[in-house]
This record gives structure tokens, sequence and C-alpha cells, in this order.
């Protein structure tokens, strides 16, 4: 950006192009507030072969199909997309938050930070994501069910999901790759009661099928064991360089506690999905973005004043109204007109 570029302003900035932050851009744009969405582009959802537990999306839209036909949703809505990475926000004297990006700043009377985590992945050799590597339990596990299943680490998680997949499958191994196990000795006596077998050993190798998909592992001892797939479950790296450039609050763990509708410790700065603590789902993430557009609609909608306002400035003139901008209007009522034969 130069100097003589002038900051984009809009009543809300979305930044983050996942389930959570297109459903909460969605709302706040038809319900009349002036939006940008920023995105960098990836992330967890546009790994995805095939979208899980969403429904009316069919299995075999992929996770750029989906995320791609949101978009435009959006930007028939009249949503500004822009493609930017934000590297820093502040609060500005007069309330508002500037964001800084590397294409650009933007400065916005809300913030929506829906930029999720990063899972930490194992070291090589490792099948593709999505073909015998999986991150998610409660998606993922249906297509395990009687097939033998991985997990891989050596946390107190890590033995609660092999034990959770014996409700899909009665072939289980936790794969330990070398590492001593982390569990407390309460999960130790737990996992060892249940039929899961731990393989201490380090991972030597691979075999994928012709189609791409995991078909097994050699170890160190010179065994193999065919699998379907399985999980990795070696933790999560929260983003939470613009939360800290703002001052929010964190917890422990790096997600950000928010209230009901995703407002953060810092008016006017909300954060949707994965970042949040909760169920990293598709349809969980979409929930908390809805639930913080309507939230922003309801802290930024002009209509009705107050009767403090009435008493101090007059009735609302017709002059006055609606309450949405003349770029939003326009685009509504194209939007509205084209599909007026549906």
């Amino acid at each position: 950006m130069t100097e003589t570029d002038e900051p984009r302003e809009y009543e809300v900035v979305v930044v983050g192009g996942g389930p959570a932050g297109l459903q909460t851009a969605l709302y706040t744009t038809r319900l009349g507030h002036d939006t940008a969405l920023v995105d960098r582009g990836g992330g967890r959802a546009a790994m995805m072969l095939d979208t899980h537990n969403v429904i009316g999306v069919t299995e075999d839209v992929s996770g750029n199909e989906f995320l791609e036909t949101a978009r435009g949703q959006l930007e028939d809505y009249g949503t500004d997309i822009h493609r930017d990475f934000v590297t820093d926000a502040e609060r500005l004297d007069d309330g508002r938050f500037r964001l800084v990006g590397n294409e650009g700043e933007f400065v916005a009377d809300r913030v929506v930070l829906g930029v999720g985590f990063n899972d930490e992945r194992p070291d090589p050799p490792l099948p593709r994501t999505g073909k015998g590597l999986h991150y998610c339990l409660h998606c993922d596990a249906y297509m395990f069910v009687d097939e033998s299943v991985y997990v891989m680490g050596h946390s107190d998680s890590a033995a609660y999901v092999a034990m959770i997949m014996l409700n899909f499958t009665d072939e289980v191994d936790l794969l330990l790759r070398g590492d001593e196990p982390t569990w407390s000795e309460e999960t130790d006596e737990l996992v060892r009661a249940h039929p899961v077998d731990i393989v201490e050993e380090e991972i030597s190798g691979m075999t994928k099928r012709d189609d791409g998909w995991l078909e097994s592992f050699e170890f160190e001892g010179g065994s193999v064991r065919e699998y379907k797939g399985g999980f990795a479950m070696y933790g999560s790296n929260y983003n939470t360089t613009l939360f800290e450039a703002l001052d929010v609050k964190l917890n422990d763990d790096g997600t950000v506690p928010v209230d009901d509708h995703g407002r953060t410790s810092v008016d006017g700065v909300f954060a949707v999905g994965d970042i949040t603590p909760g169920h990293n789902q598709i349809p969980v993430a979409m929930g908390k973005g809805a639930k913080a557009g309507i939230a922003i609609h309801m802290e930024l909608r002009e209509f009705p004043k107050s009767l403090d306002e009435i008493r101090a400035e007059g009735a609302v003139s017709v002059d006055d109204v609606p309450g949405i901008s003349p770029g939003l209007l326009a685009k509504a009522k194209q939007f509205n007109e084209s599909h007026a034969d549906d």
C-alpha cells in the first residue's frame, strides 16, 4: 500500500474465509451492513477432499468447491471480498479498528476474526490429508466403520480418540511412533483395559494404493500393518497474532473465550469458528458465525431509535430511511430482481 492509498472503510470487516467467517459475512451483508471479507486463502476447510456432516451438501463436494460456492453467494449479496493476509490490527482513537494487510488497509466499526488454527502434523512418512490421514473424529469416523484404523499420538487425547473409535470398529491401533506416552496414569489404566493395540515402534515406511489412499505402514521392527486410515492427534497451533495486537484475552490453550454471540473481551471484536472453544465442525462454525452476525446487526442497526434519541433529535423523517447504504440497497434490489422468477 502506498502513502496515497486510503484505507477501505466498512461497518464490518471479517478476517478469515472459512465457514465461520463466510457465515458471519453473509448475515451482516444480508442484514444491511457494508461488509468486507478478507481472506488469505487455504485453511482447514480448503484441504477437505469431501464435505461431511453438512446437511444439504453432498459427499462429493470438496472443501474448495464448498468455499467457492459460498464466496459467490456473498458477492451476489454485496460483500466485498479481498484476497489479502492481515498482519496487524489496532484500535483507533475514534473507537474503530484499523487492519493492516499485505495489499491494503481496512477500517471497521466491528471486527470479526475467524482465523482458526493449524493442526500439528506428525513427521513423515504420512499419507495425504483426506486419503488416510485425518484430523476430525466427528467428521470422518463414519468412513472407518468396520475398518482397520490407527491413531497417532501419545497424549490423553490420542488415547481417548483410540477408545472412541471402538464404537465404529474392532481394529484400532494406537501408534506411539517411538515416543513415550504422556497420558496420565488413569488414562493408561483405562486404555489398556480396552482392546486397543498400542504400537511403540516408529514408522519406517509406507505403502499407498494406486488411488493414493494409504494401504499400510511398515515399522522399525519389520512388521507391516494395514490400515484404511486414521487420525493424527498432536495438538493445534492457534492463530492468535491479531488478538494479541488488540489485547484480547486468551485461554491458556490458545483459544479465545467468547460469549454466546462471539464477543471477546474487547468491545467491537468478535471471534468465530475454530479459534473459539468447542467442537471444530463446519456446522458448528457456521452456527457461531450466524450468531455473531445477528449480534453485530443488533449493535449497528440504525432503527429503531431509542426514546432518548427521539426526544433529543426529534422524530425519524421519511428522508432518513431506509437505514442501508446506497451500495447495498442497489445490490439487494439487483439480487431480488434477478431471482424474482425462481
